[in-house]
């Protein structure tokens, strides 16, 4: 088994980070490729690997993967012993559902707060859009919390791939200094802990962006 994950600059690439987190917290093996975003040949680069044109894409011998919720998924599959998604239906329901949210919603949290890895911002006049999205964002996490996290401090207890893709958001809430309820910030705290997540803390401090 070889597995290979093509990411962005991790600064910035906040679909990147999520399998790679996954992969990390499930200790799955796997080559890292990355590919510095904002390059004049970044487009040219990533359309090598994948007609998409975007970053992450997962390689495992003939198999190609791109888009991270679908990352997400195979590796769920890939690998049934990681238990990436919840076991019990009712919570796996849920973390399948506000996945999905995660991944074709909040625009405006996106585009009023950007990834920005390493760095400290001061948190902008966020619109109306911009301020649910936030809200919304903590519902989930104090539903999910109250709900299914009995066994441990994730949202469905143990770490899922609803953990992962909302590990970005956590990102930017630390980067703009968000106020939050205190569970969503006892929840960051668990995300911010994890090895996988000072790692790539780490990784993106020592990236060379032109």
């Amino acid at each position: 088994m070889s597995l290979t994950l093509i990411i962005g600059t991790k600064k910035w690439s906040s679909w990147s980070l999520r399998p790679w987190v996954a992969l990390k917290e499930a200790g799955i093996p796997f080559k890292e490729m990355p590919i510095h975003l904002r390059q004049s040949d970044t487009k040219a680069r990533i359309l090598e690997y994948s007609p998409a044109g975007k970053v992450p894409i997962l390689i495992d011998g003939r198999e190609l993967v791109w888009d991270s919720l679908a990352i997400l998924d195979y590796l769920a599959v890939r690998f049934p012993e990681a238990k990436l998604w919840p076991q019990d239906l009712s919570a796996l329901a849920v973390a399948r559902s506000v996945s999905a949210e995660m991944h074709s919603g909040f625009p405006d949290l996106r585009k009023e707060l950007p990834m920005d890895i390493g760095v400290e911002l001061p948190m902008p006049d966020l619109s109306a859009g911009a301020a649910a999205d936030v809200e919304r964002v903590q519902a989930i996490w104090r539903d999910a919390r109250a709900r299914f996290g009995s066994a441990g401090p994730f949202l469905f207890g143990r770490f899922t791939n609803a953990d992962a893709m909302y590990a970005p958001v956590v990102t930017r809430f630390r980067t703009y200094s968000v106020p939050v309820d205190p569970v969503s910030g006892a929840y960051m705290q668990t995300i911010l802990g994890l090895p996988s997540i000072r790692a790539w803390y780490r990784a993106a401090d020592e990236e060379e962006i032109a």
